[in-house]
């Protein structure tokens, strides 16, 4: 199961940028992309979905807070934790209305650095802003769509989108299938195990290249697991 975050970090300090990227990848639940500017750092969220971006503030070729804007202008609905000097003005380092989320001063513990990593994660994924990768395409659970690469919007029924999440959440253990019947059908004991595998029959349908050969959504002894 191959259910890492995307974490993007931008900032021209490569001795910066490489620390912390060794210390995610060893965790082995980051996949860490790199951007040594502002203006990389823009066109890399133009091309791809990153769950968390690390943003450091000193950088020569635009200010943190104009990048913010033009990120979350793009789109960008992914926390953003910025990177702070140690002398930064605490009350001003961080502003809603620039789009970033958090902040960490420099120099900072890794610990701390992936505990407030590992918040923003939490906190967006139960977010009216949660978007991710699945498969070969983006969930939002909130907008109840699936959005191709070819950006065709793929309709979910509220059943549908429950069931995906919650396997989601599951980050590739199995969820027996009493569990999905309970979570997403609101302990209706008149639902049966027939009303689940039609609705895995149906999402199937939405989500796989093949349904028949399913590749995502996956039947094991007892439940269901996603292998995004």
């Amino acid at each position: 199961m191959n259910n890492m975050k995307k974490i993007l970090i931008v900032g021209n300090d490569e001795d910066l940028r490489e620390a912390i990227a060794v210390q995610l990848v060893q965790t082995k639940h980051f996949d860490v992309f790199e951007a040594e500017d502002n203006a990389s750092g823009l066109q890399r969220t133009k091309e791809a979905l990153y769950d968390l971006i690390l943003l450091d503030v000193d950088l020569p070729d635009m200010g943190w807070r104009e990048l913010c804007r033009l990120m979350r202008k793009q789109g960008v609905k992914c926390p953003i934790i910025i990177l702070a000097a140690q002398d930064s003005n605490i009350d001003t380092i961080i502003g809603l209305d620039d789009g970033a989320n958090d902040y960490v001063s420099k120099p900072f513990k890794f610990n701390v650095l992936l505990t407030r990593i590992g918040a923003q994660l939490r906190q967006h994924e139960r977010s009216e802003n949660a978007m991710f990768n699945l498969g070969p395409c983006t969930f939002k659970p909130a907008s109840k769509l699936l959005i191709t690469k070819d950006e065709q919007k793929v309709r979910l029924t509220e059943k549908e989108t429950n069931i995906l999440k919650l396997l989601y959440r599951a980050k590739g253990d199995v969820v027996p299938r009493d569990v999905l019947l309970h979570e997403v059908w609101d302990y209706n004991s008149s639902v049966t195990t027939h009303t689940l595998e039609t609705h895995i029959y149906r999402l199937r349908q939405k989500i796989e290249r093949n349904p028949s050969d399913a590749r995502l959504l996956i039947t094991e002894p007892g439940g269901y697991r996603l292998d995004v």
